[in-house]
């Protein structure tokens, strides 16, 4: 998974560059049982009751991980994570409305891997609500890609009702 530098996070609904002091783990060998830590889906369900004992866990999701299997983990973890292996790949936009929406994932989901601008605010509405911006891109620019449209016409976890719900019809 590439490296990020840069982590937007959405406070109080509002897109802020933010800390990250979570690490993302790749193998057992580099998880001690310290807080912090991300793990992938494999691992977690190999260490449950490891991941249960240790504070602070997470859990990151490749694009064929199947995420109803994070349900059983939703009571001892703070964070998701989605991974983005290419920014062509849109595999993770499903992963997240399944998660809101299906499985009802209230706690942080975190756009990992090839996340760019182009990607937020779409990502933003199927209910991500912190990116790990790839480190060669401006995560100030990056801020802007939150708002370039002053509504939306589908629904979708952001805004669940469409346009022609929410609007008055004059006859």
């Amino acid at each position: 998974m590439p490296d990020h530098a840069h982590l937007i996070g959405l406070v109080d609904g509002v897109p802020r560059l933010v800390q990250d002091d979570w690490r993302v783990i790749g193998s057992a060998a580099e998880w001690d049982g310290s807080p912090g830590a991300l793990l992938p889906l494999e691992l977690a369900v190999a260490q449950t009751e490891r991941l249960r004992a240790s504070e602070r866990t997470g859990i990151w999701l490749s694009p064929t991980d199947d995420p109803a299997c994070t349900i059983e983990f939703f009571d001892a973890i703070a964070l998701i994570g989605v991974q983005f292996p290419k920014f062509t790949d849109g595999r993770g936009y499903s992963t997240a409305m399944l998660l809101r929406a299906r499985y009802g994932w209230r706690g942080e989901l975190r756009a990992l891997g090839d996340v760019l601008q182009d990607q937020l605010f779409a990502l933003r509405r199927v209910g991500f609500d912190s990116f790990a911006l790839r480190a060669d891109r401006d995560p100030v620019a990056a801020l802007g890609a939150f708002s370039p449209f002053s509504d939306v016409y589908q629904g979708s976890v952001d805004q669940p009702l469409p346009f022609f719900r929410r609007t008055p019809t004059c006859i």
